[in-house]
């Protein structure tokens, strides 16, 4: 046969060499297609027409994938007068080529596992191509290596997917999973979709951190940014099992922790750091950290960190641990791409691939943002959307924009006749698919930790329409 001989030259990397592949079970499997209707189902949602080695046999499988989508009848017969029709009938070796197929196998029994082999030698090939074609871009020495690296590493990250196809559902098996989710939304009565961030009244605005969205925290220094994810990534770990990967450029994986520990604790950081905490106190240290002991959170608190290594890390704890959500903080101390030409193309950038990120993992990416001055020089500090720094493509790549607000750190006592100690503003400023509004909080300064008891303040929850 002609064409399979000639199929090692046509795909980059093989040199010369017959690839992976297992010819003999190809035609199993089709020869599986066109005796039992069964066979065709299994192998449909395992495989796809890339799979197949030899050109024949993708066309033939196109041409009874086509028969089956339209609920056509599938065999020997209907399978010659679709290659006909489509004019490939000669190219795959005619009549007789069909004929032999289904003289191949006698029995469909073992076809899944046959498709599972014929899916791993394509997942070889596909290795092979992919790290040829990087390895000759490597010598070429033309491409800025972190870049190449970042586009080796998507790559194979899409080839470990492709052993992962979902299967279809029926309408009534998906109605009825869907109707298994709907009623556990229903029972929690909290209308949470996504991963929870421990705040009943922000949850209550954003359904939770939904799946590939990019949430922007903001505030001026002190504010409490950090303090809040923290408390967020507690929750999700602790309270709802969903493991989250910390990225933290500004503090040490050590102060996160201690900051962690005493919120759970509920004792003074401060005495902690300085070594004079009472014993009763360090007592209650002891017995209430037991629950962060098991908690999935992965701090990476590697200096200077760049979006291209983070990506990297990212999607690892992805594969090997199923993070489902990742915090970044923050986003103006990470490095960019070394091509751009000015600091506001660089945040850009990461902006950018923060985005991509949550999309390419399917999961919330939560990066912390600095805010510039001009909030300073106005009356009503209540941060506004054009007080992000470089904020134009954070705002536009952002799906929801949280500010952290507290009136105290600007030395405001009082608001409307309220007092502002411990008062926190959680102003959603943006969200996409969803309502604004502020949320207050309460903030205990010497736990640094936020607690959902809202103040009876100057600026109860309101909320509006989405922002497009």
């Amino acid at each position: 046969m002609p064409e399979l001989e000639s199929r090692s030259t046509q795909i980059t990397g093989f040199e010369g060499r017959v690839p992976p592949q297992a010819i003999d079970i190809e035609m199993a499997v089709i020869g599986a297609m066109l005796l039992e209707k069964e066979a065709i189902t299994k192998t449909i949602d395992l495989l796809d027409e890339e799979a197949f080695y030899k050109p024949a046999h993708r066309k033939i499988f196109l041409a009874m994938s086509a028969l089956f989508e339209r609920s056509e009848a599938i065999d020997a017969i209907t399978v010659v007068e679709e290659l006909r029709r489509r004019g490939e009938l000669d190219e795959i070796g005619g009549p007789s080529y069909i004929a032999d197929l289904t003289v191949s196998v006698s029995s469909a029994a073992n076809v899944e596992y046959h498709a599972k082999i014929i899916l791993e030698k394509y997942i070889l090939r596909s290795l092979i191509t992919t790290t040829s074609e990087i390895s000759k871009r490597s010598y070429a020495a033309s491409e800025d290596a972190l870049d190449l690296l970042d586009e080796a590493e998507q790559k194979i990250f899409s080839i470990s997917e492709k052993r992962m196809k979902k299967s279809s559902l029926q309408m009534g098996e998906a109605i009825f999973q869907t109707m298994e989710l709907l009623e556990k939304i229903h029972g929690k009565h909290d209308g949470v979709t996504g991963v929870p961030s421990g705040f009943t009244r922000i949850d209550s605005l954003t359904g939770g951190f939904q799946k590939s969205d990019l949430i922007i925290v903001a505030g001026r220094p002190s504010m409490g940014k950090t303090a809040l994810v923290l408390s967020a990534a507690r929750n999700a770990a602790i309270d709802h099992n969903t493991p989250v990967a910390f990225f933290s450029l500004e503090m040490s994986a050590q102060q996160l922790v201690l900051r962690l520990i005493c919120a759970e604790a509920r004792v003074d950081a401060q005495s902690v750091r300085t070594g004079r905490l009472p014993e009763d106190q360090w007592r209650q240290l002891s017995t209430r950290i037991g629950k962060l002991y098991q908690a999935k959170i992965f701090i990476d608190d590697t200096p200077g960190l760049g979006i291209l290594e983070l990506r990297a890390k990212a999607r690892r704890l992805k594969v090997e641990h199923n993070v489902g959500m990742v915090i970044v903080d923050y986003l103006q101390l990470m490095q960019g791409p070394k091509s751009m030409q000015s600091r506001e193309q660089e945040i850009s950038s990461i902006s950018r691939s923060l985005k991509a990120l949550a999309k390419e993992l399917n999961i919330p990416v939560v990066a912390l943002s600095q805010m510039n001055r001009a909030v300073e020089a106005r009356t009503d500090k209540r941060p506004q959307l054009a007080d992000l720094r470089e904020s134009g493509a954070i705002e536009q790549d952002a799906d929801v924009v949280i500010f952290v607000h507290r009136p105290e750190r600007y030395g405001i006592t009082e608001v409307e006749g309220q007092s502002t100690e411990g008062a926190a503003e959680i102003i959603l400023s943006k969200q996409r698919n969803g309502p604004t509004g502020t949320v207050n909080l309460r903030f205990i300064k010497q736990y640094a930790k936020f607690e959902n008891e809202a103040m009876p303040s100057f600026n109860d929850m309101s909320s509006s329409a989405p922002i497009e």
